[in-house]
Parts: C-alpha cells; sequence; structure tokens
C-alpha cells in the first residue's frame, strides 16, 4: 500500500491509474479508523478496480470551542488497518499541503448547512464542503463512499457534487452499529465505561420512533418527537441538542409523516456531542 503526503504526487497516482482504464473508488476520512469506515472501504472494493482513502482531520470543520486538537488521531493504527485491507494508497497531507499559506476560499451550502448540527455548528458544513471539493480534485475518483450516520454530511456532499458537476457518484453506506446499538463513531473513545452506557439511548430512542411510525401509525411529528426527548432526558448524563423529524432528502422539517422520512438526533453524553438518525420508507 503506497502513502502519499503530497498532493502532486497522489494526483499523478490517480491520474496513471484512471488513463488505464480503472474505477476509482474514494473513501474520505479523518482517521480514527472503526469498523464504520472500514465497511466504506470494502465496500468500495467490491465496486471499483482500485481503492483510494485520505485520512485528513480537517480544521475548517471545527469551531473556535470545538475538540480540533483532541479529536482523536491513530495515523500509524489506521495505516495498519488499511494495509491489511490491501487499500491501494492513502492520502495522508499536512496541514500546509491543504490549506497553504495564502488560501482564503470557501465552498458556501447554503440553507442546508444551517439546519440540524449546523445551527449548532456555525461554518461546519462550509469547512466540510470545502475540503471534499479539493479531496475530489486531487482523486478525480469514479465513486465516493460516506456513511447515513452522518446523514447531513452525506446530502451537504450529494448538494455539492450535483451543483459543482463533478463526475462522480456518491454512494451511501449503512450505520454500522456497536452490539449494544450504539452507532460508531470515532468520538465514542472520548466517553467512559458509564457513559457508553448511557450513549445507547440514541439508538433506544430512534427504534422507538420507528415503532411509533410504522407500527402505531402516528403522524403528528411533534407528538414522536416529544417522547423521544422524554426517552433520552431519562437519562441523567444525556442533554438533548435536537430531536427532529425532517424529509430524508432535503432536511426540511415535517409536520406529518411523508415517505422517506429522517429521525435525527444530536445528544451530549456528559461533554461528548454524539449524532445518530435512522431512515423510514
Amino acid at each position: 500500500m503506497l502513502v502519499f503526503k503530497n498532493i502532486k504526487e497522489m494526483q499523478a497516482y490517480s491520474r496513471n491509474h484512471r488513463s488505464a482504464g480503472r474505477t476509482i473508488g474514494f473513501v474520505p476520512t479523518m482517521g480514527a479508523l472503526h469498523e464504520g469506515h472500514l465497511s466504506l472501504v470494502r465496500q468500495s472494493f467490491r465496486d471499483n478496480d482500485i481503492t483510494l482513502v485520505s485520512i485528513f482531520v480537517n480544521p475548517t470543520q471545527f469551531g473556535p470551542d470545538e475538540d480540533f486538537h483532541a479529536y482523536p488521531r491513530n495515523s500509524e493504527g489506521d495505516i495498519q488497518l488499511l494495509s491489511e485491507l490491501s487499500v491501494h494508497a492513502v492520502l495522508l497531507p499536512v496541514n500546509e499541503e491543504m490549506y497553504p499559506e495564502g488560501f482564503s476560499l470557501s465552498v458556501q451550502v447554503g440553507e442546508t448547512g444551517n439546519r440540524l448540527c449546523g445551527r449548532s455548528r456555525p461554518g461546519h458544513f462550509d469547512g466540510v464542503a470545502t475540503v471534499v471539493a479539493k479531496l475530489f480534485n486531487i482523486i478525480c475518483p469514479d465513486r465516493a463512499y460516506v456513511g447515513q450516520k452522518d446523514l447531513q454530511q452525506t446530502v451537504v456532499i450529494k448538494k455539492l457534487v450535483r451543483e459543482m458537476n463533478f463526475d462522480i457518484d456518491i454512494i451511501v453506506c449503512p450505520v454500522v452499529r456497536e452490539v449494544n446499538g450504539l452507532a460508531m463513531s470515532s468520538r465514542n473513545s472520548y466517553l467512559s465505561k458509564e457513559e457508553r452506557r448511557a450513549a445507547t439511548v440514541l439508538n433506544r430512542a430512534l427504534k422507538h420512533g420507528r415503532e411509533m411510525i410504522l407500527i402505531k401509525e402516528v403522524s403528528d411529528t411533534a407528538l414522536i418527537i416529544k417522547e423521544l426527548e422524554e426517552i433520552i432526558n431519562s437519562e441523567d448524563s444525556a442533554r438533548v441538542d435536537y430531536v427532529e423529524i425532517v424529509d430524508a432528502e432535503k432536511l426540511l422539517p415535517l409536520d406529518t409523516i411523508r415517505s422517506p422520512v429522517a429521525i435525527c438526533i444530536a445528544v451530549y453524553i456528559g461533554n461528548t456531542r454524539l449524532i445518530d438518525n435512522i431512515i423510514l420508507q
């Protein structure tokens, strides 16, 4: 497996494979890899001739009071995991490569980035869109793989590809969960043993919402949200950031259920902010 820290070398590598007629799958990550990331890599192997991965903790998507410097990093372990999967190459750039001195451009995603997580993380999705646009220009993949766990991010990336005319298929892969139902996330490493137990309340709330919609056929979203918030608040260490029921494609809030619908939640467990969602047809 090749590891590139230089962008131009990565571009040349990708260009050579495209010239040879090989299809390229790309998995963008911020490292601290877990089974959720690895499931994306495996899907890329199934779909493409070449699989490339990036590892870059992107500073432009973190706010001034967020955890950029504390965000988990394990480049050596990540490289080992990807090597065991026989990934063809990894892009591992430093900040100065991605954002050279004088860099001042950004992608503005508009109202889509101001909903849900965007309300408590202003500018976050502009930072996501900017770095993803750069990575797409470096790799020029045929397909890019992202996880449903970050649903709003998948919507933003699809919008980026559609409106900026990237010739890339965005493949959204299912949420990967731990045995206890907790959605896998790099930030789970922040949780204590007791907080990890408490964090299962996110999945319990989503399951209850699914039951209300699909089995009890409740259509009033305000009523569903109220019950889900009560479940989350039953955990002493849990604090609701938001519980919303939205159109799964545009993330617009719904008063009554219509398909496809997404239940999206963000919850603080102690000091750690976790997100999760479920999409219902």
